[in-house]
């Protein structure tokens, strides 16, 4: 099952959490104020969800026989689905406690950089002022004119995750998201390292939704592909993951605690644009989209900065 952070044209700064529904969405915000789904509380985004143990599984376990294929059967939630033209998608995690990113697990991506096969997972800091909405810009900042970017599959956390053992790693995932892990590759060179290539605002789009864990698994299997401009720039699956998902969480929840609302971005593909020859980076005008599968795609503008 699929849930969006979203908020109406007709009152873009009021957030919302939704259901998408084929050309629909349910508005699961609306729903639980009129007590048409019952929750312990009111919710205005994701995360709200999120700190309700099993929070996801007891809006999924309401709305799974409310919401089959075609017709929509309940009566009472008819009156809060909505035409999903008449909404702006907001980034499916907002302000994640922790963005974590995960570099060189894919094993062509570190063969077209050159880079030995890590041993374990190589962890860097991410911010979460750099998420991006989808359909948001991607902004070229001023001192930076190489800007890269890294299609990656993201883990969001459900749970208070410490110690785990990879077994029961998948039992603390919520679900699975898109993030382009944009990066300043000449600053990711001057600096030595990455927080700065990394961090500037705009630099980490997310979305279009969050899955859960019950519809894609592990997340083992999925096609990945981005395209620049209609182009296909990087093309693979997560089954080529160096580190798989539960293995990932295990790895990271001994460094540190992961808590509900975490997001991991698990490491991108080959293609990358500064391997290219010549290298390829994103100009103002151009179109960068994501697409995996079971998730859906993210689309994002370029644009020079001010």
């Amino acid at each position: 099952m699929k849930f969006i952070n979203f908020s109406r044209l007709s009152s873009p700064s009021e957030f919302r959490v939704g259901c998408p529904h084929g050309n629909l969405c349910l508005d699961v915000t609306e729903a639980i104020k009129n007590n048409v789904l019952m929750f312990p509380r009111s919710v205005s985004r994701i995360e709200d969800v999120l700190q309700v143990e099993s929070g996801l599984e007891i809006l999924e376990n309401q709305l799974r026989p409310l919401l089959p294929e075609t017709p929509v059967s309940s009566k009472e939630l008819r009156q809060f689905l909505f035409d999903d033209s008449t909404i702006v998608l907001q980034a499916p995690i907002l302000r994640p406690g922790k963005l974590i990113g995960i570099g060189l697990n894919y094993r062509d991506h570190a063969e077209e950089t050159k880079m030995e096969l890590p041993k374990e997972p190589l962890m860097f800091a991410m911010y979460s002022n750099a998420i991006a909405a989808p359909n948001r810009p991607i902004v070229i900042p001023g001192m930076s004119r190489k800007i890269d970017y890294e299609a990656e599959l993201a883990v969001v956390m459900g749970s208070t995750t410490r110690h785990v053992s990879p077994d029961e790693a998948l039992a603390h995932v919520a679900g699975y998201t898109i993030v382009n892990d944009v990066s300043a590759r000449d600053l990711q060179r001057s600096d030595g390292q990455w927080l700065r290539a990394k961090s500037f605002d705009t630099f980490a789009p997310m979305g279009p939704c969050l899955v859960t864990r019950s519809s894609l698994g592990d997340a083992d299997g999925l096609a990945i592909e981005l395209r620049l401009n209609g182009q296909t720039m990087q093309k693979s699956n997560t089954r080529n993951l160096i580190f798989k998902i539960p293995a990932l969480v295990s790895h990271i929840s001994k460094v540190m605690t992961l808590e509900a609302g975490d997001v991991i971005s698990t490491g991108t593909p080959g293609g990358v644009g500064f391997t290219r020859k010549p290298p390829v980076y994103l100009q103002p005008g151009d179109v960068v989209e994501i697409e995996i599968e079971g998730i859906g795609m993210l689309s994002n503008p370029v644009v020079d900065s001010d």
